[in-house]
């Protein structure tokens, strides 16, 4: 079995694969406080709750937008499972060649997008993926990342909103019946679903202008459910997508070692 973990700077999502299925995943929240041995006891217990023993663990991969934790990451999974972690990074072997400016600026999350992409749809095929940043992801003809679009994620629109306006309050993330809201707390949340459903309708269509085709747009993320159903066009909802880019890399990496 093989531990795949995703640091995201809001949430860390752990899954466990056998060989191509995925047993099981979990996610707990990103603290760039705690120590390698908080994370070694979160790991450990998550395993053990799904009744899998630290001995089935064959080996371990890592993504992370948080660079910070790397090293404690690391330092946890050897402390709980005796396992020296891969971390996706540069001169990791990952089969995804990469088209822009400075592909050692990449984030390992966009790499494992991609990779998973390749593996499971057409391209050229562009990635929507909504967390605590909203990335539109282009993977081109060839199977190569080829750029993105960053903006702020709905939650981080929502907190800087609120904060910054001192007549509005605090709303939960609820789809609104209608566009044009009755109330503040529907208004808000109306520009925030409604409002970030329009923007990536846009951006797909802008981005399908620039390129000239797309074969496949896929779907992923913790808030992408929110919108999935208010797009016009209509992607691939794919939420596993980054965790099998890991599994993907990891057995990259491993195919290079035993040649």
């Amino acid at each position: 079995m093989i531990l795949a973990i995703d640091i995201g700077n809001s949430r860390t999502v752990i899954g466990v694969f056998d060989k191509e299925s995925l047993i099981f995943k979990a996610a707990i929240e990103t603290s760039r406080t705690k120590t390698e041995y908080e994370y070694a006891s979160a790991f450990y217990s998550i395993l053990t709750l799904h009744g899998i023993s630290g001995k089935e663990i064959n080996g371990a991969v890592v993504s992370s937008v948080v660079p910070v934790l790397n090293a404690t990451v690391k330092k946890a999974i050897e402390l709980s499972l005796g396992i020296d972690a891969l971390v996706v990074g540069p001169g990791v072997k990952t089969g995804l060649k990469i088209k822009c400016d400075d592909p050692a600026s990449v984030g390992a999350d966009l790499i494992c997008a991609s990779v998973a992409a390749c593996d499971s749809y057409t391209c050229p095929c562009l990635i929507v993926d909504m967390d605590t940043a909203t990335k539109l992801i282009y993977v081109d003809r060839d199977g190569a990342f080829s750029g993105v679009v960053i903006a702020p994620g709905m939650n981080i629109a929502l907190d800087a909103l609120v904060s910054g306006a001192s007549q509005l309050p605090e709303v939960s993330l609820e789809v609104p019946k209608k566009y044009i809201g009755k109330n503040t707390a529907d208004s808000i949340r109306s520009g925030m679903i409604y409002g970030n459903a329009a923007m990536i309708d846009g951006m797909i269509d802008n981005i399908w202008g620039e390129v000239g085709e797309i074969s496949s747009i896929v779907a992923t993320g913790e808030l992408i459910p929110y919108v999935l159903p208010h797009l016009k066009h209509k992607p691939a909802f794919d939420e596993d997508l980054l965790l099998r880019g890991l599994r993907l890399i990891y057995e990259r990496s491993q195919s290079k070692v035993k040649k």
